[in-house]
């Protein structure tokens, strides 16, 4: 399952980052998203979602939240 996919207001941990693209992959690592860490939709919007990683909440378009696996 993705991000995409996930139900708003659940806690969530990260499996992995499904992404050939190493820009991407470091990206979402400085945000603090990578494996084993909780992962939290807020809530889902037109074209992405928000989400709250390590106290902190960003918007995220729909394709970097196809590339986190949960």
């Amino acid at each position: 399952m993705d991000l995409a996919d996930a139900k708003a207001g659940e806690e969530y941990i990260v499996k992995d980052i499904i992404a050939e693209d190493e820009e991407l992959k470091a990206f979402l690592f400085s945000l603090g998203c990578y494996s084993g860490e909780p992962i939290t939709v807020i809530s889902h919007i037109r074209g992405g979602c928000v989400v709250s990683v390590k106290d902190a909440r960003y918007t995220i378009d729909t394709d970097l939240a196809k590339a986190i696996s949960i």
